[in-house]
């Protein structure tokens, strides 16, 4: 799926909109998705990334490191 991503698995969801007529229109549920620079020290370079705005509040608490071993994703195919 061409929405997803490689480190968040992020996708889109689907519902609908509803108005105060009960009239129904379908929609799509976005993920916030940002562009984010972050520093590997193990590679003494710079990787972007496009992650999720929870999940670049995991990273501040644990590490990029250690968020990417927890999900399982060899530090090479961020490369």
């Amino acid at each position: 799926m061409p929405g997803k991503r490689k480190i968040t698995g992020a996708k889109p969801l689907f519902g609908h909109s509803r108005s105060k007529a009960f009239n129904t229109v379908k929609r799509q549920f976005k993920p916030n998705l940002q562009n984010k620079r972050i520093y590997v020290p193990e590679l003494d370079r710079w990787v972007r990334v496009k992650i999720t705005a929870k999940e670049i509040k995991t990273i501040d608490k644990i590490g990029f490191m250690e968020f990417l071993k927890r999900r399982n994703i060899p530090l090479k195919q961020l490369l």
